[in-house]
């Protein structure tokens, strides 16, 4: 069987990017066809397990928390943070420098016209801790959508389903692009195969049997089909040998296995330049799910400050390589120890207060989007944290828990020897744990992490609900003792297509290919990859809302 179709313009991905570009054509007036390889099920992507965490900058939300943000100062954190230093690093720079602008000027208003909304207390991820000149946040600028990641597809989706109640939009599901087709040297539409229904749950791996092929004409492509982390051999290959050493022998993965890239190489095909692609944003602080959707799924750690952090060796690492600082040095700072994983040493005081998991299915309170279930979570629990920690700690194979530091050694050891991993001392452990309790027992400190405790609950919004008070880890009252072990879990893609700031893919001379675009995580976020080295958080999403609707504003 083979399928022709027809639009103006075909988004090739339904994910948050692909939704954005095809509402905004719609809105044009355009026929949109949206393809995608996964069943309806699998409708916004990535974005549906997202956090729902968006960068913005100089908010209301920020304004009553008294942090004081400016596009100068967000600017300049964003250039520190990205260390542009490559020829092909104009586009991505520039769009860096629209998304800013976008991000402090009209994206809330642009999103609270849908009905999005923002919990109230805006989170202070990536810190960096080293120069005012080099990577981090200087302030607040995570604002978690009410909802979490459903939170941020629903206006899209809504504006979706109207276009396709008009005929204006077309979702055409298990259709697996495999060729930009081209006529008379301008892009014509695409070609593939069609793929047998899938009943899988969202996010489970669906079968490829091939039932038919198709083609689809239009004026304009755009490319919004995600990144590669989904598949840890291409992951492996396309590492930074160079900036990180030797990619890790044992990943887990925080996408589904769909989220391979495949498209990224069609594009590829088609004459588009990659570029970055050796640029990644990867987590040290995995978590194997014990209740798994896809393979090797991993479920990330979101940490407050105060966990005592050792390396695979059972040495305690230095700053700035502390929980929620700076993830891309905390990465090369584990795997220089020859081993992919770390350990977090911490109470039930912290546990309670600071553990966050990433992700809408383990924040069911953020995505319900009450209140009451909120308080009834966060503050409401007793001694308990929430209830997707809990039972991680209670099930998760990573996780041990003890009264006593000897008890709670030997059963992190328990999981190293099943690992396969290095033992770790439990007499030096104790020697470094209580060197860090010993600058708790008065105001002064030399333990650069001690200080930055302090320095968290300063600000309102942490000492609310992110960072516990400043105890000793060897405190039987702030019991029991946790010990997590936490992998490199792989996620986003910081380089890709080549574009400009309106998405129109570049090829390798860096002109214009007529009539295909891209955006989303194959372009790197916008631009081929407009974080540059390091992300500030709340980029992706925001990345994704700012790419998408440039390409479709400027498409067709």
């Amino acid at each position: 069987m083979q399928r022709r179709l027809e639009a103006d313009t075909i988004v090739v991905g339904a994910g948050l990017a692909g939704l954005t570009a095809a509402c905004e054509l719609a809105d044009r007036g355009k026929r949109v066809l949206v393809l995608d390889q996964e069943g309806p099920q699998n409708l916004g992507g990535q974005a549906f397990w997202s956090l729902g965490g968006l960068f913005m900058v100089d908010t209301p939300e920020q304004r009553r928390l008294r942090i004081r943000d400016s596009a100068d100062l967000a600017l300049s954190d964003w250039m520190g943070a990205a260390q542009f230093d490559r020829p092909e690093d104009h586009w991505p720079r520039r769009t860096a420098e629209a998304y800013l602008a976008f991000a402090a000027g009209p994206m809330r208003a642009w999103l609270a016209a849908m009905g999005m909304r923002w919990f109230p207390v805006v989170g202070w991820a990536e810190r960096g801790g080293a120069l005012a000149t080099g990577h981090g946040n200087s302030v607040p600028r995570f604002h978690i959508t009410w909802g979490t990641g459903p939170g941020v597809l629903a206006p899209f989706l809504a504006r979706a389903s109207d276009h396709v109640a008009a005929d204006r939009l077309v979702f055409a599901h298990r259709h697996r692009v495999r060729e930009i087709t081209r006529d008379a040297g301008r892009i014509s539409g695409v070609a593939g195969e069609i793929l047998a229904e899938t009943g899988v749950a969202r996010g489970a791996t669906s079968g490829r049997e091939v039932t038919g092929s198709f083609e689809a004409r239009a004026a304009s492509v755009v490319v919004t089909s995600g990144g590669i982390g989904g598949d840890l051999a291409r992951v492996r290959r396309a590492w930074p040998v160079d900036r990180l050493g030797p990619p890790p022998a044992r990943m887990i993965c925080g996408v589904p296995a769909h989220v391979d890239g495949a498209m990224i190489d069609t594009a590829a095909a088609a004459g588009a330049a990659l570029i970055n692609t050796d640029r990644m944003w990867h987590y040290t602080e995995g978590l194997r799910n014990w209740d798994p959707i896809w393979p090797d799924h991993g479920i990330r750690v979101l940490p407050g400050p105060s966990s005592v952090w050792f390396d695979a060796l059972g040495t305690r690492m230095e700053p700035p390589f502390l929980p929620g600082f700076d993830t891309l040095g905390t990465l090369k700072r584990i795997l220089g120890t020859g081993h992919a994983h770390s350990w977090f040493v911490l109470t039930q005081s912290i546990i309670k207060k600071e553990f966050a998991l990433s992700g809408s299915e383990q924040n069911p309170d953020l995505t319900s989007g009450r209140w009451r279930e909120v308080l009834a979570s966060r503050l409401g629990s007793g001694g308990r944290a929430t209830g997707p920690v809990e039972a991680f700690k209670e099930h998760g194979a990573d996780f041990a828990v003890a009264d006593t530091l000897e008890t709670l050694v030997e059963r992190m050891n328990a999981i190293a020897d099943a690992m396969g991993d290095p033992r770790l001392d439990p007499a030096r452990l104790r020697t470094q744990i209580e060197a860090r309790d010993a600058q708790v027992a008065n105001p002064f400190s030399k333990d650069a992490q001690i200080t930055a405790i302090r320095g968290a609950r300063a600000y309102l919004g942490d000492r609310l609900i992110r960072t516990a008070k400043l105890h000793q880890i060897l405190d039987p009252a702030q019991g029991p003792l946790i010990g997590v072990r936490l992998s490199v879990l792989t996620r986003k893609t910081l380089g890709g297509i080549h574009t400009d700031t309106d998405g129109a893919v570049l090829d390798a001379q860096g002109a214009r290919i007529d009539g295909l675009f891209a955006a989303g995580e194959c372009a790197g976020f916008g631009g081929g990859g407009y974080h540059g080295y390091n992300a500030l958080e709340g980029t992706f999403l925001g990345g994704c809302l700012f790419s998408g609707r440039n390409a479709g504003r400027a498409a067709g």
